[in-house]
């Protein structure tokens, strides 16, 4: 039986919370409690929701799931974009990291729904 840890995008999206949380150790130091915590919340919550709803009783509810795995996916993006603009980092890798999830979510997404 599968589960959401045999899901390429769910370990995917655990690789990038791990990348996120080395990246943001760079940040300032005045930014803990600001962008790094948001940035760190948002990538936390991607892989977390993937799981929550796989693990629910419809296939409804774990399309919902997957589609705030996508909203958290978006906000991390956001920050990124900012912490670019901030001359924090240089966000283009990361940034291809998370259109790669955006597009096998939206790929899951299609496929539930369609099953």
């Amino acid at each position: 039986m599968q589960t959401h840890k045999d899901l390429k995008v769910y370990n995917l999206s655990i690789e990038l919370v791990v990348e996120v949380y080395s990246i943001t150790k760079e940040f300032p130091k005045e930014e803990l409690y600001g962008l790094t915590s948001q940035i760190r919340r948002s990538a936390v919550s991607v892989p977390s929701n993937i799981a929550e709803g796989a693990a629910r009783n419809s296939k409804k509810e774990y399309i919902q799931f997957l589609y705030i795995s996508l909203g958290s996916l978006s906000e991390l993006e956001t920050h990124f974009i900012i912490s670019e603009k901030l001359s924090y980092l240089n966000s283009t890798e990361i940034l291809t990291k998370i259109e790669t999830i955006r597009k096998m979510l939206l790929s899951l997404i299609k496929y539930l729904k369609n099953k």
